[in-house]
């Protein structure tokens, strides 16, 4: 088979994959991105709402603007593109992973590289992983696919929505979905707080009196061969309390109930996986278990804003081009592990006694916290008071170098503050 060589290659064309490209190819990176879909931009292609760009662009665009703009940058850095192409494997090469492609434009091929960029971003959970009951009619959609048909075909999905999840995409959808014409009946959250930012709570829902049921869950949905109605009931300890159950009628169904890092692809070549988060596993470098492979974007966590993704990836592509330089930080890594009140935090190993940046999800709403880093003896080694922490919103945290001189271990905790 024909072999193309690269020295970083990029698998995934939307803003993560991008804006690696673009710092990796400014660095002088011989560096292609790989494309499953015919055209660069991913999901932001179909995000046609303003919002994005404010925190990395610094004005405010759509997310095709958004998309032009990273694409324009990969571009002009230097940046080589294959679209309609797939990555079916990656195997260890003798000068680093070995990717085979399937690809539209070159046929079956080999790509070797030096290092490679994980940004395949994530999918919607859909009514199947929920074991929604009901009866199985048209009119269910996810709120990404619902969004792909109004926002790219022109198609409005019905005239009367149930929304299940308060999911920013489903939030997003909601004001879609009125301002064309598209009553939206309720929004229904399993949870006993919103999922999505706050901004969108206020500008989707409140702005248009659309009612938000909290802990509350569908209990099934009904027709015949179209939706015709949904029926939910408040959550009782933990169940759905049928006493209570409400009917509403409806044509459509949407489902926003979550994102799942695109993963396969690093499942299959070995790479170690985070459970709290569906993505790799990371040090400091954004690197995954197998040398050589990063990490970055919704493929390794799923992210409240798209600019984040792009700063993220930026590190991603600086620690590739040290990597393919082989420069590497010295001495051992330890584990930094969430603690109370914390879902998550990325990365999962660093090198004590540098400075480093810290990502993380609380597990519930606080109104005001003292975010901890402690040593596995429970020495508190940096503390920060925080307020109005919310699941949804990620928080983003500098260590100076000194605090986790000599540490074996860490724990990231937050401590709940009346």
């Amino acid at each position: 088979m024909k072999t193309l060589e690269y020295e970083i290659a990029v698998i995934g064309g939307g803003a993560a994959g991008l804006t690696a490209a673009a710092q990796a190819a400014a660095a002088g990176k011989r560096t292609v991105v790989i494309e499953r879909s015919r055209e660069l931009g991913g999901v932001l292609l179909q995000c046609i709402h303003s919002g994005f760009g404010l925190h990395y662009f610094h004005e405010e665009l759509t997310g095709p603007e958004y998309a032009a703009r990273v694409q324009q940058k990969a571009t002009e850095a230097g940046a080589d593109f294959l679209l309609a192409s797939t990555v079916m494997q990656i195997l260890p090469g003798k000068k680093g992973p070995l990717l085979t492609v399937y690809s539209r434009q070159e046929g079956v091929v080999w790509l070797q590289a030096q290092a490679v960029i994980l940004a395949m971003g994530c999918r919607e959970r859909c009514r199947g992983n929920l074991g929604i009951p009901g009866d199985r009619v048209s009119g269910v959609y996810s709120a990404g696919t619902a969004q792909l048909l109004l926002n790219r075909e022109g198609i409005v999905p019905g005239k009367r929505a149930v929304i299940v999840g308060s999911g920013d995409i489903g939030l997003i959808m909601a004001r879609r979905l009125t301002w064309s014409g598209v009553k939206v009946a309720c929004v229904l959250e399993i949870m006993p707080y919103p999922a999505g930012l706050s901004r969108n709570i206020a500008q989707c829902l409140e702005d248009f009196g659309i009612p938000l049921h909290l802990s509350t869950s569908i209990t099934g949905i009904h027709g015949r061969n179209q939706v015709e109605s949904v029926t939910f009931a408040p959550l009782v300890n933990g169940q759905p309390d049928l006493t209570q159950e409400e009917r509403v009628t409806c044509d459509t169904v949407l489902f926003s109930v979550g994102l799942v890092p695109e993963n396969e692809l690093s499942r299959d070549c070995g790479i170690k996986l985070n459970p709290l988060t569906g993505g790799a596993l990371v040090d400091e470098d954004l690197m995954t278990s197998l040398p050589g492979i990063f990490s970055c974007g919704n493929v390794l966590h799923v992210h409240d804003l798209v600019d984040f993704v792009s700063l993220e990836a930026e590190r991603c592509a600086d620690s590739a081009v040290r990597y393919c330089a082989r420069e590497r930080r010295p001495g051992s890594q330890i584990q930094i592990a969430p603690g109370a009140n914390v879902r998550y935090v990325i990365p999962n190993q660093v090198t004590p006694g540098q400075p480093h940046h810290l990502l993380l999800r609380t597990s519930r709403p606080l109104a005001a916290a003292e975010l901890q880093l402690r040593d596995t003896t429970g020495n508190r080694l940096f503390v920060k008071r925080l307020r109005h922490l919310r699941p949804a919103e990620m928080i983003s945290l500098e260590i100076p170098h000194d605090c986790t001189a000599g540490a074996k271990g860490l724990v990231l905790e937050l401590e709940e503050l009346n």
